[in-house]
């Protein structure tokens, strides 16, 4: 266990596994204190239980337990095709009986953040409050070119239905980032803002980065595709006018992963929502204002 902030690493990760009613795994991690306040963090896409902070200051200084938990076909979690997001927001809820947790605050940023709505929505008496970070919202197809260009054609062949050539681009995509995590995710993100280019310029981050995305890319392209699909379609399953617990949207203008446009239209939907506007940031505004979110969100929880 870290001793303090300057010890809290990822070394102090601790691990869990639980076997669901159908067969399948969901794997999560716990970082920060273990006997802390539980704290729900979903994250981005493709993420894994180690896509966690290599410096965990953040969540020690605030006496926090960081559940993070995989989704179905990313690391350990076993894949469920054709899925959208009640399935994994039931898997979170079956996370939190087994930990004992009844009620906690839930936060996310990037492909997280529909996954946080629909655990919202289907299971409103486990979230105290929400908190996400840049993310997306269904796209016009206007929306979807102003994206960087790998989500803009990706993202495009989901919606037409051309799933072989999707696998495709991922499975080259994937080559590449498995080899350098860093520079195969810098092709990705070449036309991002400089604020995300300054944070992926940080070893730390990038020490972090890499862990994270070697695990939830070692089974494959599958969860990836699965998840993209799920994005890109109508999201039935979020039910948003269930989300009776406050939500806090942290979002970037300048984001070219996620559209603003896009993300405010959809807080507008939101029962109780605000949606903050930070400047000067890009997509990565859960790496750059952590400890900003975290307060926000623990004081409203």
């Amino acid at each position: 266990m870290a001793t303090g902030p300057d010890r809290a690493s990822i070394n102090d990760m601790r691990e869990g596994r639980l076997v669901r009613s159908d067969g399948r795994t969901v794997a999560w991690s716990e970082c920060g204190l273990p006997d802390g306040r539980p704290v729900l963090r979903l994250p981005g896409t493709p993420g894994s239980r180690y896509s966690v902070r290599t410096n965990q200051a953040p969540w020690v200084e605030r006496g926090l337990r960081v559940i993070t938990v995989e989704r179905p076909g990313f690391g350990a979690s076993t894949r469920l095709p054709g899925r959208g997001f009640a399935e994994h927001a039931d898997d979170l809820a079956a996370v939190l009986d087994h930990l004992d947790i009844d009620r906690l605050p839930v936060y996310g940023g990037s492909g997280g953040a529909p996954h946080v709505l629909a655990f919202a929505g289907r299971h409103p008496e486990r979230v105290s409050a929400c908190a996400i970070g840049d993310g997306p919202a269904p796209l016009t197809d206007d929306e979807l070119r102003q994206q960087v260009d790998f989500n803009a054609v990706g993202d495009g062949l989901a919606r037409m239905g051309r799933v072989d050539e999707l696998r495709a681009l991922f499975h080259d995509a994937r080559i590449a980032i498995l080899a350098d995590p860093v520079a195969g995710f810098r092709d990705r993100m070449d036309t991002a803002p400089a604020a995300d280019q300054a944070i992926m310029a940080d070893p730390a981050w990038q020490a972090a980065f890499a862990r994270g995305i070697r695990e939830a890319l070692a089974p494959g392209v599958d969860g990836w595709v699965d998840e993209v699909l799920a994005l890109l379609g109508d999201w039935a399953d979020v039910d948003v006018a269930a989300v009776s617990s406050s939500v806090t949207w942290w979002h970037s203008p300048d984001d070219r992963n996620c559209p603003y446009s896009a993300a405010r239209r959809l807080v507008a939907r939101l029962p109780d929502a605000r949606l903050i506007l930070r400047t000067g940031t890009g997509h990565l505004v859960a790496d750059d204002g952590e400890g900003e979110l975290l307060d926000e969100l623990l004081a409203r929880a």
